[in-house]
């Protein structure tokens, strides 16, 4: 096993998902070897790093104040350049675990939202060299979950991907190894949650955290209504007289929650359609818009786009490492796939 390890050094390289709410990671000739989520417990007294991925998520909302449990990326974009060169070198040191390897310099394939300005590509490449990955190429995500959904990115026909994680959904339309229309949004999974918590607070005055928020989405939240009616119970601490407090809401409270955001994202979806030419558009009913990302699991969303686009939509097969899964392919075919890579020369200093 070890000497397979040895033989070649690339298979130690790696494709990640840098993603707001998890990361996920894979290496070349071995698959996805982790999922975990993005975040990480600090210690602000001393500034150590206590945990990192599932075990620094148990402690969010439950640490005393000068232990935080943070996420370094925000909105799919790196808000704390130190915490995620830690997270990465951590991933990196994961994969890699003996002394040998730790110090090697392996290559990363790593996808970002497609919105992003160059500053925020350069926070990513900086904080990969930094955490010791000797080269760094970036794809967008929506490209990357494309070709993890095994669509024919480089030839001349429309590909439509809708990519929902956790801070960005991405819309976009490929064809020919390029994306020819798209739009980024900050409104993904996290938003939802944030939409769960605002509704609680407005109609039935109670303050919930993240993580029930999230709980309540999983368990019913929908986009459209089902024939059988969902309920479910939440806690959190009722406002006015801030005792623990439970009630029953039911899926139709959620939908109504959760309806501004699953609207605007069906707006994007419309306005890149907007914008694709009529020969791409031909394709795309042809093959359908194809869905990637964990917030494309929230019950009937596909179903919401299908209606409001008269297209057929698909979730593609184990949405949640979609993105991943492209990062490695590219990893794996290089040479082949150098063109869907975001060219590297910004990143370059100045001779």
């Amino acid at each position: 096993m070890f000497n397979k390890l040895l033989s070649p050094f690339s298979s130690l390289d790696i494709g990640i998902d840098l993603g707001t709410a998890n990361t996920i990671v894979y290496v070349k000739g071995k698959g996805i070897v982790i999922k975990e989520p993005s975040v990480v417990a600090v210690n602000q007294k001393t500034g150590e790093i206590l945990a990192i991925g599932s075990e620094a998520k148990k402690m969010v909302g439950r640490t005393p104040a000068y232990i935080t449990a943070t996420r370094p990326l925000v909105d799919g974009v790196v808000s704390d350049f130190e915490i995620t060169e830690q997270m990465l070198k951590y991933f990196k040191d994961r994969v890699s675990k003996s002394k040998f390897f730790l110090s090697f310099r392996p290559r990363l394939v790593v996808g970002i939202p497609c919105g992003v300005t160059e500053v925020e590509k350069k926070a990513v490449n900086d904080a990969a060299k930094n955490a010791g990955f000797r080269e760094v190429f970036l794809i967008e995500e929506p490209m990357a979950g494309a070709i993890g959904a095994r669509l024919p990115v480089q030839e001349a026909g429309g590909n439509m991907i809708v990519d929902i994680g956790g801070g960005t959904t991405e819309v976009a339309v490929i064809s020919l190894g390029g994306i020819v229309s798209s739009r980024s949004l900050r409104i993904a999974g996290d938003e939802l949650n944030s939409d769960i918590i605002r509704y609680a607070e407005e109609e039935f005055k109670l303050a919930l955290g993240e993580r029930m928020a999230e709980d309540v989405k999983i368990e019913i939240g929908s986009a459209l209504p089902d024939e059988e009616v969902k309920e479910t119970l939440i806690r959190g601490r009722d406002l006015i007289t801030g005792l623990p407090k439970e009630i029953k809401v039911t899926d139709e409270e959620i939908r109504e929650a959760l309806y501004h955001s699953t609207e605007i994202i069906i707006k994007a979806v419309k306005d890149t359609l907007e914008e694709t030419p009529p020969e791409l558009i031909a394709d795309i009913m042809s093959r359908g818009i194809i869905m990637t990302g964990g917030g494309s699991l929230l019950r009937n969303l596909d179903r919401l786009i299908a209606q409001e686009t008269k297209m057929p939509v698909k979730i593609t097969e184990d949405p949640l490492t979609a993105v991943a899964r492209g990062c490695g392919v590219v990893l794996e075919n290089l040479d082949e796939l150098k063109e869907v890579l975001i060219p590297m020369e910004y990143l370059e200093p100045p001779h």
